[in-house]
């Protein structure tokens, strides 16, 4: 149960090491209340205030052992009544019989951990002053150790408390900026996962659905144009687009599973999904060649690394087809050791490397910023060699290992 402040605040968290301190405190206040009665008893039970020191000694533990309670109450007016009644109590019960002063050093505790901290040093205060006449009255002489003593204990008592609740405090101010720093964290990462992601479906998108979507395009357009003069040739561009069309259906479906591309998930190798998109890309104005050099590897390329090579290829073929004017096209992979290499190389008329997006002079599709992601995401590199009608050779180079 938490301890309800008096002045309406929020309490602070349970702490574990608050209620030890808490019980520690209760347990010393009944122990110098019972030895401080039996004291009393043993030296003036013949007194005919007795009883009535008796009676308000066990009235006192009765009053203590119930205040608990009060912190089950929504409002402050409880408690406040509860502490008002302990003080009451005890300050009739010193005037009757002043060995029972010493009981007030709990009391402080309860005053510091309950109060707002100004009402608890006025009420420290006053209980300090009725120990301080209670010894002096006890010792039927003025004694300076009476004095500052009661004071230095109260003092200290009330510092070492207070330094307490501040570092108590302080600690829970720091606790909840860790927790908001990692919900921020959170956060953060859920947006970054978020644009990753939408990074990753834009990528996607640009390799397969839009370079199909291009490609079925031309190809009507080209069977439009010879449609009248040369319908051979008009049906062959259209069973070629219808070609298209089914495998541009099979990655969207692919591409919705979340799974590999679709040359990768029928089960064969990189180097046949390569020569497959070569066949697909080759055609009346284009011819793709693909070699490979294995360098005497035998173990089967990372999934990760055999499905982005390919969508990389596939970009690249994508802008030789739409951007670059060649004739000729090749995909050279090559395997090494610690890393695969593939060559894109065309015989186009070229660009300048300068005006890629992120260099001052402008920007081109989304092809080449897509392609360096996703070498980037394997941790490689990609290496463009171009100039105007001097062709273009992209080089992506992937570790087969993944990043530390």
């Amino acid at each position: 149960m938490r301890t309800r402040r008096l002045d309406g605040t929020a309490p602070p968290p349970a702490d574990p090491d608050a209620r030890w301190l808490a019980a520690v405190m209760h347990v010393t206040f009944l122990v110098l209340l019972a030895s401080s009665m039996a004291r009393y008893v043993h030296r003036h039970e013949d007194e005919a205030r007795a009883p009535w020191v008796i009676a308000l000694a066990v009235v006192l533990a009765a009053l203590y052992v119930v205040g608990p309670l009060c912190e089950r109450s929504r409002t402050a007016a409880p408690c406040l009544t509860w502490l008002g009644g302990v003080v009451a109590v005890w300050g009739v019960l010193v005037a009757l019989a002043p060995s029972f002063s010493w009981v007030a050093v709990p009391l402080f505790y309860v005053a510091l951990r309950r109060l707002p901290p100004v009402a608890a040093y006025v009420l420290v205060a006053v209980l300090t002053v009725f120990v301080i006449v209670a010894q002096l009255q006890l010792a039927r002489r003025f004694d300076l150790d009476l004095v500052v003593g009661p004071a230095a204990v109260a003092g200290f008592a009330t510092a070492i408390f207070t330094h307490l609740q501040r570092q108590s405090a302080r600690q829970r101010t720091l606790i909840d900026d860790l927790v908001r720093t990692r919900r921020e964290l959170a956060a953060t990462e859920r947006r970054e996962g978020t644009l990753a992601e939408r990074q990753r479906l834009a990528m996607e998108i640009h390799d397969t659905l839009a370079q199909g979507l291009s490609s079925q395009q031309m190809l009507l357009q080209a069977a439009d144009r010879v449609w009248e003069c040369d319908p051979v040739k008009a049906r062959a561009h259209v069973r070629t687009a219808e070609s298209v069309a089914e495998h541009n259906l099979t990655e969207a479906r692919r591409f919705v599973h979340d799974l590999a591309p679709a040359d990768l998930a029928r089960g064969g190798s990189l180097d046949e999904a390569l020569r497959t998109l070569a066949a697909r890309e080759s055609g009346e104005h284009l011819t793709v060649h693909v070699h490979i050099d294995g360098g005497g590897r035998t173990s089967p390329l990372p999934d990760r690394v055999r499905s982005a090579l390919l969508r990389i290829a596939q970009g690249a073929l994508a802008n030789v087809r739409e951007h670059s004017g060649a004739a000729t096209a090749a995909l050279t992979l090559t395997l090494l050791d610690d890393r695969a290499v593939l060559d894109i190389a065309d015989d186009g008329h070229g660009f300048d490397p300068t005006a890629l997006p992120g260099t001052p002079s402008g920007s081109r599709g989304h092809g080449l910023p897509a392609i360096r992601a996703r070498v980037h995401q394997l941790g490689g590199t990609l290496t463009i060699e171009s100039a105007p009608d001097e062709g273009t050779v992209l080089t992506a180079a992937v570790p087969l290992e993944p990043r530390p």
